[in-house]
């Protein structure tokens, strides 16, 4: 097995997963990467939401690399994880695994990515997230 077909470890509930579908198609049959970020961008909201109330707004989406294609049919999860809280922003991890055809199939590692959330305020000027000074 290569490394992006290794299966992962067990680890917690995915904070989304999503099957892929026909419309999410490229010209070579495989899903956009696109559709892929902006899941990533849900699943990454989805995490920083369990620590910060109200509104977030996405500043940063660092390095994102494809280990492997996702196909229509597959069952993809993003797994989320906080990696840092400051005064306004959080960071969040994401990975991206792709169960093949049908849940329970094997399983690819898609990708991960590290994205930087700001909480705001109606005027969507950074406010201080609760509990932090």
């Amino acid at each position: 097995m290569s490394g992006a077909d290794a299966p992962e470890p067990p680890r917690a509930e995915p904070a989304i997963r999503v099957i892929m579908m026909p419309k999410d198609t490229n010209a070579l049959g495989t899903i956009f990467g696109g559709v892929i970020l902006s899941y990533i961008d849900q699943a990454g909201a989805v995490e920083a939401h369990r620590t910060v109330p109200g509104r977030i707004v996405t500043v940063a989406m660092r390095e994102v690399v494809f280990h492997a294609p996702v196909f229509v049919g597959d069952l993809v999860s993003f797994y989320t994880d906080t990696r840092k809280v400051g005064t306004t922003s959080i960071t969040v991890g994401v990975e991206v695994e792709a169960e093949r055809g049908h849940p329970g199939g094997p399983r690819a590692r898609v990708t991960a990515a590290e994205m930087v959330f700001v909480h705001v305020g109606p005027d969507g000027r950074p406010l201080p997230i609760p509990g932090r000074r």
